[in-house]
């Protein structure tokens, strides 16, 4: 099924870029992804080669036939919902106390700026902010702990009271995504939320190469474009229970003694629940090595993934996780073309062969 002996499809990396970009200025935090939902629906509605459907969650099936047909036996999964938050309470002063959705730590988006998704209303612009902001003024404004109490959304309003607030239709339970901030630079791109939407673009690109070489899996596969990853519990459903093999594609952990960079794709063999499956990631190095794809293995000590969910869910199928290289996950994130496309030639070879 490849192109020739020993080579892959190849990735488009300006296609595979450009939609990432996209992909990251469209808000979707977990809860209230159906925006990048649809963008992903969309850019594959151009391809023959594949067809979609939404899940009853809200995540997107993306099927890629093989020359099988029936129940497929293999999937992929990345997961395009993002950290953000909901607004908690409205404050005497018109000011938004949050609750945070995904595990990222407060200090990391002190003065971001944010959008409030209302109800009925359209979207309300603020910034994220401590209580007691202004050093001029609050003597311990440089070493008070960051966390939801000491937090607030100053909304770009003129707001005092609950009420005016409300006016502009804002009401607690009210959807709050975090700004980007994307800047392509020299093959780096950085971002808030390469975590995970890098692996779906991936995922996008892929799809785009097999079509623009009328490759075909050598066996029926589908996606799960998941919508509840950043919560725990995205791959815990949706998967046929003919499925024999499961591999996430998710963000590589960077840091003081990971082995992962940004210029690589890495396999994870074990995450904070314990170790994937031995066989698999096996197969998944043995494929690297044939067909030269730069990767690293490395262990994530605070990490889960939607195949771990699908663990935890009862599934049965063997699972294993890759992914680009992001620096500062949950942050202000940055990886490497380089990690982008190895990552893309992976998923390439593991369809392509048997």
């Amino acid at each position: 099924m490849m192109t020739e002996a020993g080579t892959l499809p190849a990735v488009d990396p300006a296609y595979l870029e450009a939609f990432l970009v996209r992909l990251l200025n469209t808000p979707s935090p977990t809860g209230f992804a159906q925006e990048a939902i649809g963008l992903v629906e969309k850019e594959l509605a151009q391809y023959d080669n594949v067809s979609t459907r939404r899940t009853h969650k809200g995540a997107l099936l993306i099927t890629v036939p093989g020359p099988e047909g029936g129940a497929p036996r293999r999937a992929l999964t990345a997961h395009v919902d993002t950290l953000g938050a909901m607004v908690k309470e409205i404050k005497p002063s018109g000011r938004l106390t949050l609750t945070n959705v995904g595990g990222f730590a407060w200090g990391s988006v002190e003065g971001e700026g944010c959008w409030v998704h209302t109800r009925g209303h359209g979207r309300v612009r603020g910034s994220i902010l401590p209580n007691q902001a202004s050093v001029h003024v609050y003597s311990g404004a440089r070493d008070n702990k960051r966390d939801a109490e000491s937090m607030e959304v100053r909304l770009d309003a003129k707001v005092d009271s609950v009420e005016a607030t409300r006016q502009l239709g804002v009401e607690v339970g009210d959807f709050v995504s975090f700004d980007a901030r994307v800047e392509v630079n020299d093959g780096f791109v950085r971002s808030r939320h390469l975590d995970d939407k890098a692996a779906v673009a991936v995922l996008v690109a892929v799809v785009q190469a097999l079509h623009t070489t009328g490759l075909k899996p050598t066996k029926d596969t589908i996606f799960l474009v998941s919508n509840y990853e950043e919560v725990g519990f995205g791959g815990a459903s949706d998967f046929p229970a003919t499925l024999e093999e499961l591999v996430a594609v998710d963000m590589a952990a960077i840091g003081s003694g990971q082995a992962s960079d940004e210029f690589h794709a890495t396999l994870c063999v074990k995450d904070s629940s314990g170790p994937y499956h031995h066989g698999l990631s096996n197969r998944l190095r043995d494929l690297a090595e044939k067909y030269k794809v730069p990767y690293k293995v490395d262990i994530y000590p605070y990490y889960g993934s939607d195949a771990k969910a699908y663990w935890g869910a009862g599934g049965a199928a063997a699972i294993a996780l890759i992914g680009p290289g992001v620096d500062s996950s949950h942050h202000y994130e940055r990886t490497h073309r380089d990690a982008l496309l190895a990552t893309a030639n992976w998923v390439l070879a593991y369809l392509l062969e048997e």
